[in-house]
This record gives structure tokens, sequence and C-alpha cells, in this order.
């Protein structure tokens, strides 16, 4: 793997952006930073597209076009013990925890079939995954190819409920994939974006309003990372050097 050499001289000009997977690819939330590294004087320039691999998105990183990504997927895997950042994330999330599942071990990396995740699971950690874990196995492992330890200085893991929380000042009291959801996530990015509204109602094809929803606060959170005013979970380097961590 090559380490991607990111131009600090153009990061200054670059904007910050969320990443969330979905059916086809990731969706792509980005915005400007201004002189501060702050969003906010620059809430109604927010974009969404679909990209349907995340290497045009690294190139960028590389050549200082973005200057920091938040992405709703694992980075770093434990052996076999849980990671400490997913155990806080529950936490901190309360009620919500559900909403945050263990990241799986690396050796299930690879696994085809749910099953075989399973079987390699209970071997390694003692237990099965879920579905729902299993189903993103392709997503972790096309991350896990892409970032290094140098890349993970501007992509980094983030969870969006804790994102949510941290913004409306309580965890959301509805999950993300109903109406109420949705209008109280909208009304939680209101003074950071503006209305996204039209960026929830029509999302990119291939993409669910819930992925629009993430990928937003995913940026949002990123801005918090490059102001350095942002909170890190965990923070451990699994067996290719890479930060176990969840950024808030």
């Amino acid at each position: 793997m090559s380490e991607a050499v990111v131009s600090e001289a153009v990061v200054s000009e670059a904007v910050v952006g969320g990443l969330d997977g979905c059916r086809a690819g990731w969706v792509l939330a980005t915005v400007p930073l201004d002189a501060e590294c702050s969003i906010g004087a620059a809430s109604a320039s927010v974009s969404v597209q679909m990209v349907p691999d995340l290497r045009p998105v690294v190139a960028d990183i590389a050549a200082g076009r973005i200057a920091a990504v938040g992405i709703d997927i694992p980075i770093g895997l434990a052996d076999r013990d849980p990671r400490p950042c997913d155990r806080e994330a529950r936490r901190m999330l309360g009620a919500r925890r559900s909403s945050v599942f263990p990241a799986p071990a690396r050796g299930v990396l690879g696994a085809t079939t749910y099953a075989t995740a399973c079987e390699l699971s209970r071997r390694v950690c003692g237990k099965a995954i879920s579905k729902q874990l299993f189903n993103i196995l392709p997503k972790i492992s096309e991350v896990d190819d892409l970032v290094s330890p140098g890349l993970q200085a501007h992509v980094f893991e983030m969870c969006p409920e804790l994102s949510f929380t941290l913004l409306s000042g309580s965890p959301m009291r509805s999950t993300k994939r109903t109406a109420e959801g949705r209008a109280e996530r909208i009304a939680a990015l209101r003074p950071a974006f503006g209305d996204v509204t039209p960026f929830v109602e029509h999302p990119p094809p291939g993409a669910a309003a819930d992925d629009v929803l993430d990928a937003i606060v995913g940026a949002w959170t990123a801005g918090r990372y490059r102001a350095g005013v942002h909170t890190q979970l965990g923070g451990e380097r699994d067996r290719r050097g890479l930060r176990m961590e969840v950024i808030v």
C-alpha cells in the first residue's frame, strides 16, 4: 500500500467531508472551510454526491482538496477483544446504544458468507457477528485496504448518532429511518447547514435519506476535527498501526 502524501499548501482552501456507505457506493457530503477552519460561514454551500468507491476521495485528500473526512465505518480492527471506543460510544448513547454495533475482529474480513463470518468470529472472540455487520464487511474491507496510519490524520471514523447527540444536546428520540427521526435530524443540522431537506428528500440514486443525513453530520464532525475542537474516544493501535478511535 502506498502512503498518500498530503499537500498542506492546498488544504487551507479545502473542504471537509462526511462519507456514509450505501447500496451504490458512498454518499459524500462536503462543505468549504472558512479562514478559521470553521464550517459556520459556509453553511449554505453543502454539497452531496455519490461516489462509487473511495479512491477519488483519497486522491482529493492527497492533493489537498479535501482537508478531512469523517466516515461511518470502523477504522482499525482488534484481533479479538472488543474495541474500547465502541464500548465508550455505546455508553454515551444510552438508550440509543443499539445503533453502535461492535466492529468485527480483523480475522473476519474476507468472509464471503454469513456462516463463515460467524464461525471465524466465534473462533477468535467467542461469539458470532450480526447480519447487519456482515452486510457491511465489504465496506470495512474497502476502507481497511485504503487507509494507512498516515492517511488516518485526514480520514477518521465517526459515529453519526454521537454527532447528532452533540448537535442537539441529547440522543435522538426516533430512529433515522422514520419520518420523525429524519425531521429530528434535519432540525439538528439546521444551525450549521441551513435547511438540508432538499438533499434528504432527493438523495442520490442508490442512496437513502438516512445515508445523506449521516454523511452531512460526518462533514460537520470533520469541521470540528479540522478546527481541533473534537473529542476522541479510544486511540489504541491495531496490528497495522491504525488507531482504533471514534471522533465526535
